[in-house]
C-alpha cells in the first residue's frame, strides 16, 4: 500500500503563488510516474501535471503550462507542484496520484493510488 498526503493548499489572491507537496509513505514511489489532478465543484477530475521517476520528463495541461511546475525529490518520496500566476479558474481540490507504471498519463484510471486532496482557492 501507498499512502499519499497532500499539503500546502489555501486561499490566495489572483496572481499569487502556492506550492503543494505530496508526501508518500508505505511502499516506495521508485520507478513510478506521479501526477497532480484537480477537481472543481461540478466538474470532472482533470489532469494538471505529471512527472516520470527520473524527473526528466514532465507533462502539463495546456491551461497551466508556463505557470505551474512539477518536481519530485525521490530521496524524500515527495512530489511538488509550484503554482504561479494563479487564476480564479485554478480553484479546485488538488490531488496527487501514483501511476500504475512508468508512463505519465492524463487519464485518472491509469493511477492506482490517490491522496485525500488539498483545497486551493484563488480569489479575484
Amino acid at each position: 500500500q501507498v499512502q499519499l498526503v497532500e499539503s500546502g493548499g489555501g486561499l490566495v489572491q489572483a496572481g499569487g503563488s502556492l506550492t503543494l507537496s505530496c508526501a508518500a509513505s508505505g511502499r516506495t514511489l521508485r520507478g513510478y510516474a506521479m501526477a497532480w489532478f484537480r477537481q472543481a465543484p461540478g466538474k470532472e477530475r482533470e489532469f494538471v501535471a505529471g512527472i516520470k521517476w527520473s524527473g526528466g520528463n514532465t507533462l502539463y495541461a495546456d491551461s497551466v503550462k508556463g505557470r505551474f511546475t512539477i518536481s519530485r525529490d525521490n530521496a524524500k518520496n515527495t512530489v511538488y507542484l509550484q503554482m504561479n500566476s494563479l487564476k480564479p479558474e485554478d480553484t479546485a481540490v488538488y490531488y496527487c496520484a501514483r501511476s500504475r507504471g512508468v508512463v505519465v498519463s492524463i487519464a485518472p484510471t491509469e493511477y492506482s493510488y490517490w491522496g485525500q486532496g488539498t483545497q486551493v482557492t484563488v480569489s479575484s
